[in-house]
């Protein structure tokens, strides 16, 4: 299908072409540009907000166990962010946390300088919800300070633990990855030991895939089973999707590189498509004049020096033809003058005076011929030089020339128009092409009505109608061919030559102009002139 809106230029279509395809990469590029970013400040806004629950687990770590709830109370949390206190992490509804935003955020936990002493015991990393929440949980240890806080009577396993095992001081500063719960659900990995057994995951990671929840832990386990924190820190907040495409960075961005891009576009575009419009202009003054159209320049880039050459080569071989042409008429025409006369002379004593006429008529049927002939390669080779004309004036004097030939005329000839037009052109071509059209007009239609329009777009029109019988619409571009005429209006008697209309529309089209018939209304023919302004 044809676009309705599809440039008719090639200059055009071809900035159309580039425009979209410049702008489509443009937006592909910044659309990769812009999920990179989407990431990049997701990542930030992860480690910001685990930044920010740090500092909170630090804060509710140092407080002696019993204080700490009033602590996190008192706490100032941002608006979206949650913190409780539990026994256990919040597992129901929430799962596993994507490995990249895991790893940023325990980089982010671990690179604000906790001691080792505060090191969590246990650190869980979900998410839940939709839009997601992170859900950071951390295990806090028992006392407020370790190992110097740790109070006589603590029964819990980790104090323990911390009394008995040789390594314990070495354990208070690592940290080790436990494997992954079963499933996204409560995870029985979770639960604190009981009588019966231990039920909460063993020291160390145990085998399986990539770690889903942080434990800190000894390289062993510690005597007599395993252990779990009591109390549980969960911090949970709602990130915003970022959206760097609403900042007007990114909008001037994407305008500032498209105009620019456009701009060499449209440069570039103008400057390679710049030969092709002097090759185009060439070929149009090589076709109203071929004898004066200048040559066309053999410059700039290979291919354009390559078709300026064989351009001018061409016009040169037309134009050699045409003068070779014009030359044969005009010579054949001369030397027919001198056999012309002498028949003429001979004519003159011959005793049968019919014949005598005759034979008269003929030869000067010939004569008007050979004038006509000869007229016609003079329009063909003629170099005059344009310059500005009254056309108004112009069409007038041609008017009241053909009205003192015909008098009886005169009221079918009139003019209507400014009463003055300056247009650049060759006069007495001019005046020789429209004293022929109205002529005519005037000799096969018994009327001149000339009416002369003002520019527009660029185009001077000069209609001539006239109130004969007309031209059937299938002769008309036939009757503008040298020597040709129409039996039924025009005759050998008239003195007609048949080279008027083809002298008109050489002089009209050498100029950048044409002819053309119409029908008039309501009879007769119209013979509409278009010249440049």
């Amino acid at each position: 299908m044809r676009l309705f809106f599809k440039p008719h230029s090639l200059a055009r279509r071809m900035i159309l072409l580039l425009l979209v395809g410049f702008a489509a990469i443009q937006l592909l590029g910044l659309l990769i540009h812009t999920f990179n970013q989407i990431k990049l400040l997701h990542t930030e806004e992860m480690q910001e907000f685990a930044t920010r629950a740090t500092i909170l687990y630090r804060h509710i770590a140092q407080a002696a166990p019993a204080d700490r709830a009033d602590v996190l109370a008192r706490e100032s949390l941002p608006d979206g962010e949650t913190a409780i206190l539990t026994t256990t992490p919040p597992l129901a509804g929430t799962s596993r946390m994507a490995p990249a935003d895991a790893e940023a955020i325990r980089a982010a936990i671990f690179s604000e300088g906790i001691p080792p002493f505060l090191h969590p015991d246990g650190l869980s990393l979900r998410v839940a919800g939709f839009p997601p929440h992170c859900v950071i949980s951390f295990g806090l240890r028992a006392a407020s300070a370790l190992p110097n806080g740790l109070a006589p009577d603590d029964a819990s396993p980790m104090a323990r633990f911390l009394r008995t095992h040789p390594l314990a001081d070495e354990w208070l500063g690592l940290t080790q990855d436990a494997g992954p719960p079963p499933d996204d659900g409560p995870d029985s990995a979770f639960a604190p030991p009981s009588d019966d057994g231990p039920a909460g995951p063993p020291f160390g990671p145990p085998p399986g895939g990539p770690a889903e929840a942080s434990f800190g832990g000894p390289p062993g386990p510690p005597p007599g089973g395993h252990f779990y924190p009591d109390t549980w820190l969960t911090i949970s907040a709602v990130l915003p999707p970022p959206t760097p495409w609403r900042s007007r960075g990114f909008a001037t961005a994407f305008i500032v590189m498209t105009l620019l891009g456009a701009v060499m576009i449209i440069w570039a575009v103008r400057t390679l498509l710049r030969p092709v419009q002097t090759l185009a202009a060439a070929a149009e003054a090589l076709g109203r004049d071929v004898v004066t159209a200048p040559p066309l320049p053999e410059q700039g880039p290979a291919e354009i020096v390559t078709a300026a050459k064989a351009f001018n080569t061409m016009a040169a071989r037309i134009r050699r033809f045409v003068e070779d042409r014009t030359f044969l008429l005009t010579a054949i025409g001369h030397d027919l003058r001198t056999p012309i006369t002498r028949l003429k002379l001979r004519a003159e004593f011959m005793e049968d005076d019919e014949q005598r006429e005759k034979m008269l008529a003929d030869l000067d049927e010939m004569e008007a011929m050979v004038a006509a002939t000869l007229a016609f390669g003079r329009d063909i080779g003629s170099t005059e030089t344009p310059a500005p004309v009254d056309l108004a004036s112009l069409l007038r004097a041609i008017l009241d020339d053909q009205a003192d030939l015909t008098p009886a005329r005169q009221e079918a000839i009139t003019y209507q128009g400014p009463e003055h037009l300056a247009v650049r052109l060759r006069p007495l071509a001019c005046k020789r092409a429209f004293a022929n059209l109205i002529g005519n007009a005037v000799k096969y239609g018994d009327a001149a009505h000339v009416t002369l329009s003002p520019p527009h777009k660029g185009l001077v029109r000069i209609d001539i109608e006239d109130d004969g019988p007309g031209i059937p619409e299938t002769e008309r571009e036939r009757v503008f061919e040298p020597f040709r005429r129409l039996e039924t209006s025009r005759n050998r008697e008239t003195g007609g030559s048949g080279l008027g209309l083809a002298i008109a529309r050489n002089i009209i089209r050498a100029h950048g102009g044409d002819i053309a018939m119409l029908d008039a209304t309501p009879k007769g023919l119209r013979v509409r002139v278009t010249l440049p302004a």
